[in-house]
C-alpha cells in the first residue's frame, strides 16, 4: 500500500509540475558558474563546484631520496551557492566541503570545542545598504592575512604556505563589516573566537581589523584577491595591507583552530602584506606574528602540556604568467618560534621547531583558476633551535583543479 501511495504522489506531483511554468532565467558566466534568477527579481542563486585531486610524496630526508610518505587523495571538494533574496542588497553565501581532508576529521578528535566534522565552511548573510558598504552576520573568513582570504581555488601553488598554516585566523562566527573605495578598504569583525562550527563560546570574543591601501587604484576584476596576474594588469597595481586580531580567552592552540588548550589565554596575531602586479608579473610578500599571554598551557599535575606557536613568519612569492597561460612561480617561507616555546627552562619537553620551505611551481591555466594543472617541487628544512641541528626533505606535488 505504501508503494502505491508513493507512486500516486509522484504521478500527481509530476502532473502539477508539468502544468506550472517556472519563471527562471538561467545564465552562465565565465569562471563564475551557473546563475538562476527569478523573473520577478525576488531571488537569485549562483552555483559553483570545484575539486582538487592530488598526488604527492616526500623523501625520507635530503640524503635518502626514497619515499618517506605518499599522498593520494581528493584534497578539496566544494559546493558554493551565492545570490540574493528579496532584494539585491540582501545577499548570502553558502559553501560546503565534502572531502575528508577538507572537513578536519583529525582535529575534531582532539577538540571538545569542535566535535563535529566541518561540512559547513561558509554560511553568511550580507546586507549592502550602499555600493561601498557591506555588513555580514554568520560564519565566514575573518579579514586576516591576504593569502588566507584568497580562495584555495585561486592559489598558484597546490597549498598555502607554512606561514599561513601556522598563524592564519581562518573562519569564525559573528558580525562582519567592510567599506571599500578605489584607493583603500577598511574591514572588521567581532566573532566568537572558537572557530567554525563550534559547540559553544565562552565570555571572551575575537576582534579583527584590516586596512588596505591601493595607491594606484583598484585592481582589475578583483585581481588583488587571486594569486598570479591572470588579469594581466595594464598599469602597475599595488596593495598594502595590515591585519590585527585579538582573541580574548582563546581555548584553542591557533585561536580559531588547533587542539584544545589546558587553560584559556589571550592571543594576538598581526600581519603585514604587500602585493604588486603588472603585465603578468606578480610579487607577494607577507609577515605574520603571534603573541600570547600564556604560550604553554598544562594540566594541574604538569604531566601534559599544550603550547601555542608564538613567533613570527615570513613569506615571499614571485611569478610570471606567459601569454601561453603557462606560469612559473617561486616561493620562500619560514616560521620561527620565540625562545619561550623552544627553550623554556620550566618546560623542557616543549621544543617547537623553525621551519623553512622552498618551492618551485609550474601551472598551466586551461580556463583561468577554474581548470588548471599544477606541479610543485619543494624542499622542507626543519631546524631545532635548541640543539642547533637541521633536517631536510625533498618533495613533489601534482594536482588538477576542475570547477565551474
Amino acid at each position: 500500500m505504501k508503494y502505491l501511495l508513493l507512486l500516486t504522489g509522484l504521478v500527481i506531483g509530476s502532473s502539477l509540475f508539468s502544468q506550472k511554468k517556472i519563471d527562471l532565467s538561467i545564465l552562465t558566466k565565465p569562471q563564475k558558474g551557473i546563475e538562476f534568477v527569478g523573473k520577478d527579481s525576488l531571488f537569485s542563486m549562483r552555483l559553483q563546484f570545484r575539486m582538487q585531486n592530488r598526488a604527492a610524496f616526500l623523501t625520507r630526508d635530503d640524503k635518502d631520496f626514497s619515499a618517506g610518505s605518499y599522498e593520494f587523495r581528493v584534497r578539496r571538494l566544494r559546493l558554493k551557492l551565492e545570490g540574493f533574496v528579496y532584494s539585491p542588497k540582501l545577499t548570502y553565501k553558502i559553501q560546503l566541503a565534502f572531502s575528508r581532508g577538507d572537513m578536519d576529521w583529525d582535529m575534531t578528535q582532539e577538540s571538545q570545542v569542535n566535535t563535529s566534522v566541518n561540512i559547513v565552511r561558509d554560511a553568511v548573510v550580507y546586507y549592502e545598504p550602499w555600493k561601498d558598504l557591506k555588513f555580514g552576520f554568520g560564519q565566514t573568513k575573518l579579514p586576516g592575512n591576504r593569502q588566507r582570504v584568497v580562495s584555495s581555488g585561486d592559489q598558484q601553488f597546490a597549498d598555502r604556505s607554512i606561514v599561513n598554516a601556522t598563524f592564519n585566523m581562518d573562519r569564525d562566527f559573528g558580525f562582519f563589516g567592510a567599506y571599500r573605495r578605489n584607493y583603500f578598504a577598511v574591514l572588521g569583525s567581532v566573532t566568537s573566537g572558537e572557530g567554525r562550527n563550534s559547540s559553544g563560546s565562552n565570555s571572551g570574543l575575537s576582534y579583527t581589523g584590516r586596512i588596505e591601501a591601493l595607491p594606484f587604484g583598484a585592481f582589475a576584476d578583483k585581481n588583488d584577491y587571486q594569486e598570479g596576474d591572470l588579469a594581466r594588469e595594464q598599469k602597475p597595481k599595488l596593495s598594502i595591507g595590515a591585519s590585527y586580531n585579538f582573541n580574548d580567552d582563546a581555548v584553542r592552540a591557533g585561536g580559531q583552530l588547533g587542539r584544545d588548550l589546558f587553560a584559556k589565554t589571550d592571543m594576538e596575531t598581526f600581519s603585514l602584506d604587500l602585493l604588486f602586479k603588472y603585465k603578468g608579473f606578480a610579487l607577494y610578500s607577507e609577515f605574520m606574528q603571534r603573541n600570547c599571554s600564556n604560550p604553554i598551557t598544562y594540566t594541574s599535575d604538569t604531566l601534559s602540556v599544550q603550547p601555542v606557536f608564538t613567533g613570527y613568519g615570513f613569506l615571499q612569492q614571485v611569478s610570471y604568467l606567459f601569454k601561453s597561460n603557462w606560469e612559473i612561480a617561486l616561493r620562500y617561507a619560514e616560521v620561527t618560534p620565540f625562545s619561550s616555546v623552544y627553550n623554556n627552562p620550566d618546560f623542557t619537553s616543549v621544543n617547537l621547531k623553525k621551519n623553512q620551505e622552498f618551492q618551485l611551481g609550474v601551472t598551466r591555466y586551461l580556463y583561468g583558476h577554474r581548470v588548471k594543472v599544477q606541479g610543485n617541487l619543494l624542499y622542507q628544512l626543519t631546524g631545532d633551535l635548541r640543539a642547533k641541528t637541521d633536517a631536510g626533505k625533498f618533495g613533489a606535488i601534482f594536482q588538477i583543479e576542475l570547477g565551474i
